[in-house]
């Protein structure tokens, strides 16, 4: 089936005028060559919990990593909403950019509203050759969320045309299709998250944790999307927003355990045993294809 892939996006390439090239090999030429990676998200701080970890690695390696929201969050609240509640999002990713490290966009589409339409298309295509990204990260198609679902198909249906010198023509196109990679999630249907790569983040968790703690809007105020669905909140603030940074690294120590065996396969077993937290990632079948090795020569902590 890989080769079938591999044929189809050869044979498509040359339609497009496309330059069609290797795998991955060696990420870089030299040693002072940087990665350049885009991470897309659904929402204001999709991004940063999904690999806000390895940003905060690659940012420390000097690379250039960017969380772009496809909407604004404009809903994701039971106290506030509009351009009130979207601007305050804005700011609390920016606050949590800061904290990592990394760059960050939030795109001015109304929360709940993303559709996989041409325009978008077009907005995710420009996004990713004007960052000249080597790695795109987004959802999967697979998720309980249209904008989580509708930001995968975007990014998938965009991929391919990074490379198209006359699709979004007022950018300049890639030379070489990017790596895919999924976030982690819990859907079963049509088929498993499947984890190609799980890094270990311990050396990022607490910027990762200090990241979190910049979102008040989403994890502490009383009336955020979190505690307005639930029967027992905390009346103290302080304690609401520990007590979700308590839920996220328990899914990302969840992560480590459930992935261990992989984790020992990467990092060998000295190494990978002791892993704390992971964030773990899939290689999407749409992207450049590369194997392990060339997968871990992307990530820092196994250089």
């Amino acid at each position: 089936m890989k080769k079938i892939n591999s044929l189809l996006l050869f044979v498509f390439g040359i339609l497009c005028g496309l330059t069609v090239q290797p795998a991955l090999g060696q990420v870089a030429e030299d040693d002072n060559q940087k990665l350049r990676i885009i991470a897309f998200g659904a929402h204001p701080d999709d991004c940063e919990l999904s690999a806000g970890g390895v940003g905060a690695l690659w940012a420390e390696g000097g690379h250039a990593f960017k969380c772009v929201s496809m909407t604004n969050g404009d809903i994701g609240h039971f106290g506030m909403s509009g351009g009130e509640l979207a601007h305050r999002r804005m700011e609390e990713v920016q606050n949590a950019a800061d904290v990592l490290g990394i760059t960050t966009e939030v795109m001015d589409i109304h929360d709940g509203e993303l559709m996989p339409s041409l325009e978008n298309r077009k907005k995710v295509a420009r996004l990713i050759r004007e960052w000249q990204a080597d790695v795109v990260m987004v959802h999967r198609r697979y998720d309980y969320h249209p904008d989580h679902r509708y930001s995968g198909e975007l990014v998938d249906d965009a991929t391919i045309l990074v490379q198209a010198k006359y699709f979004t023509p007022d950018t300049e196109p890639l030379p070489r299709n990017p790596v895919i990679l999924y976030y982690h999630d819990r859907f079963k249907k049509p088929y498993p998250f499947q984890p190609d790569l799980v890094v270990g983040i311990d050396q990022a968790a607490e910027k990762k944790w200090q990241a979190v703690e910049q979102m008040p809007s989403q994890f502490s105020d009383k009336q955020s999307w979190t505690w307005g669905t639930r029967d027992e909140v905390p009346e103290d603030e302080e304690k609401r927003m520990r007590m979700r940074i308590d839920e996220f690294k328990g899914q990302v120590e969840n992560q480590a355990d459930m992935y261990r065996e992989r984790l020992i396969e990467l990092y060998g077993e000295e190494q990978g045993k002791d892993i704390q937290y992971a964030e773990s990632f899939e290689l999407s079948q749409y992207g450049r294809q590369v194997s392990t090795e060339e997968l871990k020569e992307i990530f820092p902590t196994f250089n």
